[in-house]
């Protein structure tokens, strides 16, 4: 059966400073999903570090300090988005992690252009302008590293009176 979930978003610097977060939002809205908690946050050190707990292990220390450095080179907007199954639609929404291998129509694949070859010649992160949380588990993780109860709505949207 399908689930009503919830899952974090975070609109990375490159993001922000191109002007972008308003038609990737709306791009989430269009697809029926909804905007339960939202806020703009300089990442710090440890908050880098609990989000990111595992890139270290998984892709050792360069990656995770480009990664980390990146992250906290300017504001992020992070997002709790809700809907059926929330969390694969945003993935589907956004692509794949590298803009070069994302199909047209998704987010990277419409605004981003950097490649996996690039980023690892030239030690850089791959400014790919979104996180989305990758399976439920990780969203609740990360949904409530960044947003305490009291920063999340509950509220219906006209759309939703068609969907349930």
């Amino acid at each position: 059966m399908a689930a009503l979930e919830r899952t974090l978003v975070l609109l990375k610097p490159d993001a922000v400073a191109r002007g972008l977060a308003g038609r990737i939002i709306q791009r989430f809205e269009d697809a029926g999903l909804k905007i339960v908690g939202t806020k703009m946050v300089q990442m710090d050190a440890d908050l880098a570090k609990k989000h990111y707990f595992d890139l270290e292990e998984r892709f050792g220390p360069s990656v995770f300090n480009v990664t980390a450095t990146f992250m906290q080179s300017g504001p992020v907007i992070a997002l709790v988005l809700e809907g059926v199954e929330a969390v694969t639609t945003v993935r589907r929404l956004v692509g794949v992690t590298f803009p070069n291998q994302a199909n047209p129509g998704t987010i990277r694949g419409d605004f981003a252009h950097t490649s996996k070859a690039y980023t690892e010649a030239n030690h850089t992160v791959a400014a790919n302008l979104i996180h989305a949380s990758g399976n439920p588990e990780e969203a609740k993780y990360e949904v409530e590293l960044w947003f305490p109860e009291a920063e999340l709505f509950t509220y219906q949207t006209v759309g939703e009176k068609f969907l349930f």
